[in-house]
């Protein structure tokens, strides 16, 4: 499922940052050395990095009950989850049920779907004690299978709790945004187009990713 710039800064802002991570020094200075656009832009940013966002399920059900509304309507919902289900644990979850998480403000199709993530959690579906060693899609494949969790939403987990280096989301919006502006002079850009781009960044694409979102923040608003 394709995102928003909006969609992203609810992922991105919401929880508390925890670790930087160790690779982010050396892949600057190598997106910097090959690539003239990131030797412009990441000097803008001084010492901003990634950072990791929260616990797994509590990452991903969040992540499910931003998409496609507003950074404020889930802050909103989510705070109001946060008073029903203050650990947001997949037992407490499931304890609370679907019924009372639509009271929060959730569709209940999103309700169904963090109630199907909490029961991969608990029944273990999911292999959160084995994700540090898989590989990217292995990962991948695994998230997906759980309702309300498509492709783009298991890529911003990678980035943003596993901390992976070298995720490409091609479905993000602001993505494409960050080289349509920053490549091809604000021209529309296809998946070939940022493969294309991307391949001067392996495998560093995390990182330069990052900062083209960080660019959309220096453009004048519409």
């Amino acid at each position: 499922m394709a995102q928003g710039v909006s969609g992203m800064a609810t992922s991105r802002t919401a929880v508390q940052p925890m670790a930087a991570p160790a690779y982010w020094h050396d892949a600057k200075e190598e997106l910097m050395k090959r690539d003239r656009i990131m030797r412009r832009l990441i000097p803008q940013f001084g010492d901003m990095q990634l950072t990791a966002r929260g616990e797994a399920f509590e990452t991903l059900a969040q992540s499910i009950i931003s998409q496609q509304i507003s950074v404020k309507a889930a802050e909103t919902i989510w705070g109001r989850v946060l008073e029903l289900c203050p650990k947001c644990t997949p037992a407490q979850v499931l304890k609370i049920g679907a019924e009372k998480l639509a009271t929060c403000g959730l569709s209940k199709r999103k309700a169904e779907y963090v109630i199907d993530l909490a029961e991969h959690f608990k029944a273990k579906r999911v292999h959160v004690d084995k994700w540090i060693d898989m590989d990217d899609e292995e990962v991948i494949s695994e998230l997906i299978q759980i309702r309300g969790i498509g492709r783009w939403t298991a890529e911003m987990f990678l980035i943003f709790n596993l901390l992976r280096p070298n995720v490409l989301p091609l479905d993000d919006l602001g993505l494409l945004k960050g080289i349509s502006i920053n490549y091809f002079s604000g021209e529309p850009v296809s998946r070939s187009d940022v493969r294309e781009v991307a391949a001067n960044w392996e495998p560093w694409r995390t990182v330069a990713t990052w900062y083209l979102w960080r660019s959309l923040e220096l453009q004048p608003a519409a």
